[in-house]
């Protein structure tokens, strides 16, 4: 199994709403790095954290579980969809997502200023100046410490 780190603002597609839908597709990434890494890496029972970002306080708030393999994230062919690309076509699709399952949310959030304080953690994507991507790989050393800062 492996673990992830996946972001998203809590007004676009919150912690909450996959709660309320149970699974969920995740759409819309539009990086290459982050692309692949759903396309060739994640596996359904592989575990993430939901990341709220892009708020007043981001950090991980809860755990989910991939619930299905990468495949073509269909928003890229629909005009009407805000993450439409028309460079992308449905035999050769750029663009991928995966399913994912709600699985809980965390006692407490664990915000990025903490997770900063955090020397266990200094070699963690997420931590390092300048990264932005929306999905990130986390190892099983990082995953089990964050998960002793929620207190689970």
């Amino acid at each position: 199994m492996r673990y992830w780190l996946m972001k998203s603002e809590p007004d676009v597609f919150g912690l909450d709403d996959l709660e309320a839908a149970g699974t969920d597709h995740w759409d819309g990434v539009r990086n290459y790095q982050a692309r692949n890494m759903m396309r060739d890496q994640m596996r359904p029972g592989d575990q993430a954290f939901f990341y709220h970002s892009n708020c007043p306080e981001p950090g991980i708030v809860g755990i989910m579980e991939i619930a299905r393999a990468g495949y073509p994230d269909h928003t890229a062919f629909d005009p009407d969809d805000p993450h439409y690309d028309p460079r992308s076509d449905p035999d050769r699709p750029r663009w991928y997502m995966v399913d994912v399952r709600y699985l809980r949310h965390l006692p407490r959030v664990i915000t990025l200023r903490a997770l900063k304080s955090c020397p266990e953690l200094a070699d963690m994507p997420l931590v390092r100046r300048g990264n932005r991507l929306s999905v990130m790989p986390v190892t099983a050393e990082q995953w089990r410490f964050i998960l002793s800062l929620a207190g689970s």
